[in-house]
């Protein structure tokens, strides 16, 4: 069929390298005209390449090249006879993002601060964008005053220069909870001090081994994911964030509460740690790449009033202020009210494809097989039955159409588990979602047959 033509033109053109990632397709009339056919036809064909995850669109401009993951391009035959489903990949959706809306924000921000740009800005970040950053902050149930808030470059930077600094206390050991994402453990490489794990559950955490450890372990400070948990999807209660703040009160620890995804929960009864804290210790961080542009680079710290300046000397050390333009195009994002429209959507996006994550989990997956049931449907981690590895069953995936994330490097070596991988469905299309979870069921069901053949063989 006609449609099926250029499908398969458009699919050489990427291979070859004559079309590629960011480039825009011909409009409709314009393909229509091209392959002398009608616009449906061209319609057909873009839906097609759009559920194969080649192209994407982009609302009133047209239709664009998508990226391809480095898995895609080199898993074999299988992978380029069709497009791998890939759970591995965590940055926002794509389909969702909002390209022309930032990019007004953007031409906006250079007419606002072109003469700002020839002169090195605020360390602490722009005073304007960290006024709307305040206002933002309360419906998040943070309540804070400018003055407190530091504009970082991405949310890492603010956890990696906050555990190598000299805390207040005169601590030097940290609790980090386990797992916990990759960039954690690399920033926690080499550190001077010990660093304590403490699981990270179902039922959330010990509080009263957490207690003990700051009670006898010399905690400068620990951090947590309060919301929507990097691998597990888990989140506190309101009464485990309450408890932990009323412990960094009574044993003067810090506590570095990661709220990255918190503008995701449209639970308005659920409160940040911050909003328990009486005592100045909780230091709260947020990022914008997970909801929004992840190469926009930008975070958010409020910190306590002792440590705002030995961060700043920090910050400016490191990069000296984050990018100006950047900064004046969230603040535009922010004031104009795109930024709380574009949330509602991606909240809508997102619990959607949790639900359909847990039914598919429910369905699919074999018995003995572990999961964690996320409901933001951005993370979620699945342990195998026994004596499968993750890695290895990451590979036997990927033959099958599949990409996973083995989480071992999300573990302190005390706490290291080989039988877990992280799934993310940010990026999977919502009709790939059961059709990727089966997969996946049938390669673990494949797998735990070859160990039951090996076993036979080896025991006759």
């Amino acid at each position: 069929m006609l449609y099926e033509a250029i499908v398969n033109r458009y699919l050489q053109e990427m291979k070859n390298g004559t079309r590629r990632p960011g480039d825009k397709l011909p409009s409709i009339r314009e393909a229509a005209e091209t392959f002398g056919c009608s616009r449906n036809t061209v319609i057909r064909a873009y839906e097609e390449l759009a559920n194969r995850h080649r192209i994407y669109s982009v609302p009133q401009s047209g239709y664009y090249v998508a990226h391809r993951t480095p898995a895609c391009e080199g898993a074999g035959d299988e992978a380029e006879e069709r497009d791998v489903i890939d759970f591995a990949w965590a940055g926002p959706d794509r389909r969702a993002m909002p390209f022309r809306d930032f990019q007004h924000c953007m031409n906006e921000a250079i007419e606002r601060y072109r003469e700002n740009m020839f002169t090195y800005s605020e360390e602490q970040g722009l005073a304007s964008l960290r006024l709307q950053l305040a206002r933002h902050l309360r419906d998040l149930q943070v309540f804070t005053v400018p003055e407190r808030v530091c504009v970082v470059t991405g949310s890492q930077q603010a956890l990696h220069l906050l555990l190598w600094l000299p805390f207040p206390n005169g601590k030097r050991n940290i609790v980090v909870e386990q797992p916990v994402h990759p960039g954690m453990i690399e920033s926690l490489r080499g550190y001077g001090g010990d660093v304590h794990g403490i699981p990270y559950g179902e039922g959330g955490m010990d509080l009263d081994r957490l207690e003990a450890l700051f009670r006898n372990g010399d905690v400068k400070c620990f951090y947590t994911v309060s919301r929507f948990h990097n691998p597990t999807g888990h989140s506190h209660t309101n009464q485990a964030r309450k408890r932990m703040a009323e412990l960094a009160r009574r044993y003067d620890v810090y506590i570095i509460e990661d709220d990255y995804m918190g503008d995701l929960d449209g639970d308005s009864r659920n409160d940040p740690m911050f909003a328990y804290d009486a005592s100045g210790r909780v230091i709260y961080v947020k990022s914008f790449s997970k909801v929004m542009l992840p190469g926009l680079r930008l975070g958010l710290a409020v910190l306590p009033d002792e440590l705002r300046a030995p961060f700043l000397r920090a910050k400016a050390a490191a990069d000296v202020h984050s990018p100006l333009l950047t900064q004046g195009a969230l603040e535009v994002y922010l004031e104009s009210g795109m930024f709380a429209a574009h949330i509602g959507r991606m909240r809508d996006i997102y619990r959607r494809k949790a639900v359909l994550l847990r039914e598919a989990y429910r369905k699919h997956l074999p018995p003995g097989t572990l999961y964690t049931g996320p409901s933001s449907g951005f993370y979620s981690a699945i342990k195998l039955p026994a004596p499968l590895r993750a890695q290895a069953a990451a590979d036997r995936l990927l033959r099958l159409g599949v990409r996973v994330d083995p989480a071992e490097r999300m573990y302190l070596p005390d706490f290291r588990q080989e039988d877990v991988f992280r799934l993310s469905v940010s990026q999977v299309d919502e009709t790939l979602i059961e059709p990727g979870v089966r997969r996946i069921g049938e390669g673990i069901r494949e797998l735990l047959r070859q160990r039951t053949e090996v076993r036979f063989v080896e025991r006759g």
